[in-house]
């Protein structure tokens, strides 16, 4: 019996041993338990220094998250990585103030939080700047690159149709009125050449006119010996009224040079074109009247075309007249056309939000029909510029962010202003200089969104970002 009652009394103290151990070391952990005194009191413990031969340890982390900080050696609680010692003075994350997470100093902290955006002393506001080692940048990939005058060409890119060249379109008719002969050109989309007789036409005014000029010469040249210069003043007179009429009814002067020459009157007339191209419209038939100002043929002259290109009306401002611009088209593979801008339309469409610009590409080898569709890119010339990497920039949404090494693992949160982007780069209007050292691959830095929304609330919480 005796026996019996000093191992129940052995066992009773093995487990309250047990379960004081147990409540000194994860008490805080039990939602309630925290609250004891008796608790508090023997968990009050801070992170004690420790000296190595590289100087005093200040708490230990791991290189692949930051966050998690230890009083002891040891593996990391999330990836199982061996924990690193973090020195003091020596610029690491942490300056010795405990982090507003709730948990007693000393403490494991397995939560996510910012490093160094600890609260000021002075005003209890966060810090714009927080501190990370060169040995720790090295682990977790951190990259600068120095903000500086870079030449950022933009292009834009858009689609656009070929369509006729308005310059290079003729309409033919006559100014007199009379019936058609002949057709020497007698369908559409026919290829005719500069000076090709088209049609012939019949008029009772044209033949009159070609007989006064045929007097009017005669009698010049009866008069020219008078010895009265009235009378071959007024011969001269009557010529150059009937060749003046002939001209302005379209007739060439070398029609009215062979009129001169051979002295005959021709009953029809050959119209001729006016340009090489191809008949879009053929509005003629033989023995058909024909009136002044009747469209007969329209020519267009395929030699260069137009491309109208729908441009946003973001990128209106940075397209200009005179800009060179490329053009490819799925029809065409592995031809590449070079053209320029030669008009950017004053008025936006409601629907679509563009603009139309028109550019004008050389066709030599008439390849480049109407209504084929293109891409097309327009090379805009921006010149010399104060530049940052896009992968240098955090958008929050309400401000862009950069983060600014200034040396010695320092560095700095900051809102810049940005321009327009081209390719990687943006413009920078505001805020940073050229030379300073933004980190251009910040993802490991900013390990998690928690991290991140952190270290921002707290910036902005300073007026960091914000314009009221």
């Amino acid at each position: 019996m005796k026996k019996r009652s000093s191992v129940t009394f052995i066992a009773v103290l093995i487990a309250l041993a047990v379960i004081a151990y147990g409540l000194y070391r994860y008490g805080h952990t039990v939602p309630g338990l925290r609250d004891i005194p008796l608790l508090q009191k023997t968990h009050e413990h801070t992170l004690k220094p420790v000296l190595t031969a590289e100087g005093e340890i200040d708490y230990w982390t791991c290189p692949m998250h930051p966050s998690v900080r230890m009083k002891d050696p040891g593996t990391c609680p999330i990836c199982g990585m061996e924990l690193t010692p973090v020195m003091k003075d020596t610029g690491h994350e942490s300056q010795g103030a405990p982090h507003e997470t709730g948990m007693p100093e000393g403490e494991d902290h397995s939560g996510h939080v910012m490093e160094g955006a600890s609260p000021d002393a002075a005003g209890g506001k966060p810090k714009t700047e927080f501190t990370v080692s060169p040995e720790r940048q090295q682990l977790i990939g951190v990259k600068t690159t120095p903000v500086a005058m870079r030449s950022l060409d933009r292009t834009v890119r858009t689609v656009g149709i070929v369509v006729l060249d308005e310059t290079k379109v003729e309409r033919v008719h006559t100014r007199f009125s009379g019936w058609v002969d002949k057709l020497y050109v007698n369908y559409t989309f026919e290829h005719v050449h500069k000076g090709q007789p088209l049609f012939s036409i019949y008029s009772p005014e044209l033949v009159s006119t070609q007989e006064e000029y045929l007097v009017a010469l005669r009698s010049k040249e009866a008069l020219s010996g008078s010895g009265y210069p009235e009378i071959s003043g007024g011969s001269d007179a009557l010529l150059e009224a009937a060749e003046r009429r002939l001209r302005l009814w379209d007739v060439s002067q070398g029609q009215i040079d062979e009129l001169a020459r051979t002295g005959k009157v021709k009953e029809n007339l050959v119209v001729y074109s006016p340009v090489s191209g191809h008949v879009l419209e053929k509005n003629v038939f033989p023995n058909s009247y024909v009136e002044p100002g009747t469209v007969l043929y329209t020519i267009a002259d395929h030699s260069s075309v137009w491309v109208e290109a729908d441009v946003y009306e973001n990128e209106v401002p940075l397209v200009k007249i005179g800009d060179e611009a490329t053009m490819t088209l799925a029809s065409l593979p592995g031809r590449e056309f070079t053209g320029k801008v030669t008009f950017i339309s004053p008025h936006l469409d409601m629907k679509t939000r563009t603009a139309k610009a028109r550019l004008e590409f050389p066709n030599p080898d008439l390849n480049l029909l109407p209504e084929m569709y293109a891409d097309v890119v327009i090379d805009v010339p921006a010149g010399e510029m104060l530049a940052v990497p896009d992968s240098a920039v955090l958008r929050t949404g309400t401000s862009d962010i950069v983060f600014v090494s200034k040396g010695g693992g320092r560095m700095e949160i900051r809102a810049v202003k940005l321009g327009a982007k081209a390719g990687v780069y943006y413009e920078v209007l505001d805020g940073l200089s050229d030379g300073e050292l933004v980190v251009s691959s910040a993802r490991f830095l900013i390990d998690s969104e928690s991290k991140i929304q952190n270290a921002v609330a707290s910036w902005q919480e300073d007026g960091g970002g914000h314009s009221h």
